[in-house]
């Protein structure tokens, strides 16, 4: 008997169409215990009328976002270079495009190393997914001892102009940041997110931010836990989503701990409403600017 070829057919609606994207949320297996599986995450996100971007420290969610869009749920991927991932070596970055896929029309996050060896106690309360993880994963920077990016950071940039991708700056310290913007319109590289900038590691205020905010192909990434989490005061955090250009607001969660998406989505109404943002400036940072960012 001759073998039955199956075929499958996304029917996931287009980003275009979705009420926002959030670029930004952890769903397991990763490095910590999360909330929700790819799918699950992506079933809720399509009940809100949203898109949502998969992350995780261990690496690439290309895949899996790969297989949700194939069961029509609105779910794109990303991968984090930290050392477990292959660190700056393109061939990690190839392979997440091509399990990627093209159906989606977006482009896929690369996240430069979030886990650094910088000191820095997480306020939140997590749980190691897998034993292999109790000491934590091995710590790369985007810099080397004379505080310049390294040779193979620079050629993992040059090799990402031609991908469909869109470079984060992950969790690179305030210096670094400056480094990669200027790495950025040096190379003429397209697209550059600027990973929640608030957060301890890095550092940036709002004020830090105007300068770099100025460079046409960076965007800002302002997430809800930085602030959730009190790492980020109420002025800065308003500061960055009434004012600055091409910020994308996002949520950074998938932790027990924390809000469940439902949840997240009804207190940005009410955060929204006490920023006095305007329906057009909401609907910039939480859909526009982020499906700009990742069109290809």
């Amino acid at each position: 008997m001759a073998a039955t070829e199956l075929t499958v057919q996304s029917t996931t609606p287009p980003p275009q169409d979705a009420r926002f994207i959030d670029v930004h949320y952890h769903v397991g297996p990763d490095a910590y215990v999360r909330r929700h599986t790819a799918a699950t995450a992506g079933a809720v996100y399509a009940e809100h009328g949203g898109w949502v971007v998969l992350k995780n420290h261990l690496g690439s969610t290309a895949a899996q976002a790969w297989e949700a869009r194939q069961q029509g749920l609105p779910v794109s991927g990303s991968i984090v270079l930290n050392d477990l991932a292959g660190g700056f070596d393109p061939r990690a970055v190839e392979q997440a495009v091509i399990q990627h896929g093209e159906d989606s029309g977006l482009r896929l996050i690369v996240h430069l190393p979030t886990v650094t060896g910088r000191p820095h106690r997480s306020r939140l309360t997590r749980t190691p997914a897998h034993p292999l993880l109790g000491n934590g994963l091995r710590p790369l920077t985007v810099t080397d001892d004379r505080r310049v990016l390294r040779t193979d950071v620079r050629e993992l940039l040059r090799v990402a102009r031609d991908l469909p991708v869109v470079i984060s700056t992950g969790h690179a310290n305030g210096h670094e940041v400056r480094l990669l913007v200027d790495e950025a319109v040096r190379m003429d590289l397209p697209r550059l997110m600027l990973n929640q900038p608030a957060n301890p590691m890095t550092g940036l205020t709002c004020k830090d931010l105007i300068e770099l905010a100025d460079v046409e192909q960076v965007w800002t990434e302002q997430t809800a836990l930085t602030h959730l989490l009190e790492y980020q005061d109420w002025t800065d955090f308003a500061d960055v989503l009434s004012g600055l250009p091409r910020v994308v607001y996002s949520s950074d969660l998938g932790q027990p701990s924390q809000m469940d998406i439902g949840a997240w989505l009804t207190w940005n109404q009410s955060i929204f409403h006490r920023l006095g943002l305007t329906a057009e400036r909401i609907a910039e940072v939480t859909h526009t600017a982020p499906l700009e960012m990742l069109s290809l």
